[in-house]
């Protein structure tokens, strides 16, 4: 039976929408530095999604996303899915740039798929949310690609533990540690370079300021997971004090992939909270 529904929904992706696969982002591209685009029939200056797939900056998939393009397209919506290269391959830097240059090749090329490059919704699972939160507030990764804050139009990280690093990182080693539990040898300090400074930049919350442009959020996270609730409330709290529209939505009854993978069902109560958000945003058409 489920053979039968995941062949019924590839079918119905496919005729909703043209899919165009592995499209390099960088000059000398590295087999992960590429993107895919699902653009609805006769698409022209609609709405783009850029999505950052999860996976612990270590594994995961630009094609992992569900029934999102389907759900996108029918909205009217241009759907982008990147990949970028993972730890420990690189270091935590050298990734962000690459999705920040993933960003940067859309904003200058997705009008040739019918996407408008001034209205670009930045959203990531995870790892990704993390990712997605970082480059729409710490501005320098995008200003090296030639990316305008004005061009992105809302945030959406889903289910992030790494906005306020340093806060993540202890509250993981005291929970080890307080039950006499080894710590883990490529937790958080180590993926993201066992620096104290870099914990500091690398975490969204450290360059939240007013009057920088950065754009609404939306932050999704499971209501009754303590570390990503916690997290998700310390990003709220911090836009919300620089007069950044933000809404803070805990989904209950979930779980961290269920969260993701029901994004697009209509009777998903982040679904909807996610197009309460996304509608009023996208304005219209130039």
């Amino acid at each position: 039976m489920k053979t039968v529904f995941a062949w019924l929904l590839l079918a119905s992706v496919a005729q909703a929408q043209d899919l165009t696969s592995n499209i390099p982002y960088a000059e000398t591209a590295h087999e992960r530095q590429v993107l895919d685009i699902y653009a609805p029939d006769g698409a022209k200056d609609l709405p783009v999604v850029f999505w950052i797939h999860g996976g612990g900056w270590q594994t995961g998939d630009k094609t992992d996303v569900q029934i999102k393009p389907r759900v996108f397209a029918e909205r009217g919506f241009v759907f982008v899915s990147t990949n970028y290269r993972l730890l420990p391959e690189v270091e935590m830097e050298t990734l962000i740039r690459d999705v920040a240059s993933s960003l940067g090749w859309v904003h200058k090329n997705i009008s040739g798929d019918g996407g408008d490059p001034r209205r670009i919704f930045v959203m990531g699972h995870s790892a990704g949310a993390q990712l997605a939160a970082l480059l729409c507030i710490d501005d320098r990764y995008l200003k090296a690609e030639g990316v305008p804050f004005e061009a992105l139009k809302g945030c959406v990280p889903v289910d992030g533990d790494t906005y306020d690093l340093p806060a993540m990182i202890m509250t993981a080693e005291i929970r080890q540690t307080v039950h006499g539990l080894p710590l883990p040898e490529f937790g958080h300090r180590v993926k993201f370079g066992n620096d104290p400074k870099k914990h500091i930049d690398f975490s969204a919350v450290t360059h939240v300021a007013q009057g920088k442009g950065i754009p609404p959020f939306l932050i999704l996270h499971v209501a009754g997971h303590p570390d990503v609730t916690a997290q998700a409330r310390r990003l709220g709290a911090v836009l919300k004090k620089a007069e950044v529209p933000v809404t803070v939505f805990g989904a209950r009854e979930t779980t961290h992939s269920k969260l993701n993978a029901d994004l697009g069902l209509p009777d998903d109560p982040a679904t909807q909270e996610l197009f309460k958000f996304l509608d009023p945003l996208i304005g219209g058409r130039p």
